[in-house]
């Protein structure tokens, strides 16, 4: 992995955000990449409940300022970054007042997903990819992991398939059980779909459901790594129809030398 340059894109991650199968994982993985002295750079949402004096997270005046949009609104782009110090690894926050300034992550304190999660995640991909644009910087591989970080596949795919800086880009997506009920905001084929989108690329998006967008994930991945134990049955058969290299499930003691194998000859050769 050496001298490899590998873009981690994370809905949420440790330390910043309570310990699950999702940030353990999107901790460990550019950790490990980085370790190996593979070049690295981590972005995730600066949700609310990130205590920013704690983790030192501050802006980056240079990065910030841009308006990105999302179903015809101006939204404001806010760069923070911050480091975990043990590791020497530096962590990019993508953050608007509107969408991530309340106290949660994905949901209300009655369990009830925000009405807005769907104009979330379209501004997460489009404020990684920008934010990438303007430190010009490569990635010969990015990996996805959780919900909120998987439109970018399509984005990357379709949105920008004329930016040379992601032409020779591999695109992976970690598939994790840890999703959500129900479905997104019932117009969120309508505000993609403003982004310039065919109706055929994005048909799955009619019904939001978490097995859908990830679907939509798959479609627009090089590769594809199983993260947990069990995933809903619907993505395994998904999966299957895909002619695409898949990683199997492999446990948090053994996955280094699975990542790296996977990274180095399905992805990355």
């Amino acid at each position: 992995m050496t001298d490899k340059k590998v873009l981690f894109v994370a809905s949420e991650m440790v330390p910043y955000l309570p310990e699950n199968e999702v940030s353990s994982m999107a901790y460990e993985s550019p950790r490990m990449v980085n370790q190996m002295g593979g070049q690295i750079r981590i972005f995730m949402p600066r949700f609310g409940n990130i205590n920013e004096r704690r983790h030192q997270l501050h802006e980056v005046i240079r990065l910030s300022g841009m308006n990105l949009v999302v179903n015809d609104m101006d939204m404001p782009l806010i760069i923070k970054v911050a480091s975990i110090p043990k590791e020497r690894i530096q962590v990019y926050f993508i953050d608007n007042d509107e969408y991530f300034k309340r106290k949660a992550t994905f949901s209300d304190e009655e369990g009830n997903l925000f009405p807005d999660n769907d104009e979330r995640a379209i501004f997460f991909a489009k404020g990684v990819v920008e934010t990438v644009k303007k430190l010009n910087w490569s990635p010969d591989a990015i990996h996805v992991h959780g919900w909120m970080a998987s439109l970018l596949p399509l984005y990357l795919k379709k949105y920008y398939a004329d930016e040379p800086l992601f032409a020779e880009s591999k695109i992976i997506t970690s598939i994790y059980n840890k999703g959500f009920e129900g479905t997104l905001d019932e117009s969120m084929f309508e505000k993609v779909k403003f982004d310039g989108f065919a109706e055929d690329d994005i048909d799955v998006l009619k019904n939001a459901t978490y097995n859908n967008i990830l679907k939509l994930a798959i479609e627009n991945s090089d590769g594809v790594v199983v993260a947990s134990k069990e995933v809903p049955d619907e993505l395994k058969e998904f999966i299957s129809s895909q002619n695409k290299p898949v990683l199997s499930y492999t446990s948090s003691e053994e996955f280094e030398n699975s990542y790296t194998n996977f990274y180095k000859t399905k992805i990355l050769s």
